[in-house]
């Protein structure tokens, strides 16, 4: 099984996405899958231009010579995708935008009914494959990842994938202090790692896992103080530092 993972952060690998991607990818690679990572800060993508040589003048193929032309035929044969961002302005994070914006070449101009809805037919050669998302994010509310997940899922309809599940970290930068601190959060860690290993075995995620990674890490007033102490701390020791040089 070909798994296509792409780590929509900036911090890459240091970053509090992975935190929850890499057990995820460790779990699939487990069940038996061949797992492909790709961080976009690494990738050289330009944003689509929209004019659809795509579509018309070469089908199929984009005119930009960058890192799609490579992408584009492991899209096509992987079985599942795994879209990992951290949530910027409720929604990917833009290198991973304009990854998203060039799959056009993957599918017809053609427009057909889908369920009662305009979508358009995969060209052929194209797998129908799974998409998993993962993404965190400052905020300690979950309901902040609802424009997110509804892009998301669009997409799958729009072109004809299975949405498979979304590993969703709320408060995202707690989970990698109270791993340092040795709290009580490894179970976060090993469920992300057993919808891995699940998605691959079964087909599906269960409910219970993805609710047990998305799981409340402390009270929100105890996160909220947390948070802005630290900030406060940061600019204080900026602004001392400025002073000295001023």
């Amino acid at each position: 099984m070909k798994v296509l993972a792409f780590n929509g952060s900036p911090k890459m690998d240091k970053g509090n996405t992975a935190l929850i991607l890499e057990p995820f990818l460790q779990g699939m690679r487990e069940a038996g899958a061949e797992v492909e990572l790709f961080y976009t800060k690494r990738l050289d993508i330009g944003p689509c231009q929209g004019e659809f040589n795509c579509w018309l003048k070469t089908p199929g193929k984009c005119h930009q010579d960058d890192d799609m032309q490579m992408l584009h035929p492991k899209l096509r044969k992987a079985v599942i995708w795994v879209l990992a961002t951290p949530l910027y302005v409720w929604g990917v994070s833009g290198p991973l935008k304009n990854l998203m914006d060039r799959l056009i070449p993957l599918i017809e101009p053609y427009i057909e009914l889908r369920n009662g809805h305009c979508s358009h037919p995969l060209r052929e050669g194209t797998g129908r494959a799974k998409i998993v998302l993962v993404s965190n994010c400052g905020f300690w509310e979950t309901d902040n990842f609802h424009p997110l997940l509804f892009q998301v899922e669009t997409l799958c309809d729009t072109i004809g994938f299975e949405f498979a599940g979304a590993l969703l970290r709320p408060h995202g930068p707690a989970l990698a202090a109270m791993l340092e601190a040795g709290a009580p959060v490894q179970d976060v860690l090993e469920a992300a790692r057993e919808a891995g290993r699940q998605l691959v075995t079964d087909g599906c995620i269960s409910p219970a896992i993805l609710q047990t990674v998305s799981r409340e890490l402390l009270p929100r007033d105890l996160y909220l103080q947390m948070a802005n102490n630290q900030f406060r701390k940061v600019l204080d020791s900026l602004a001392a530092t400025a002073g000295a040089h001023a």
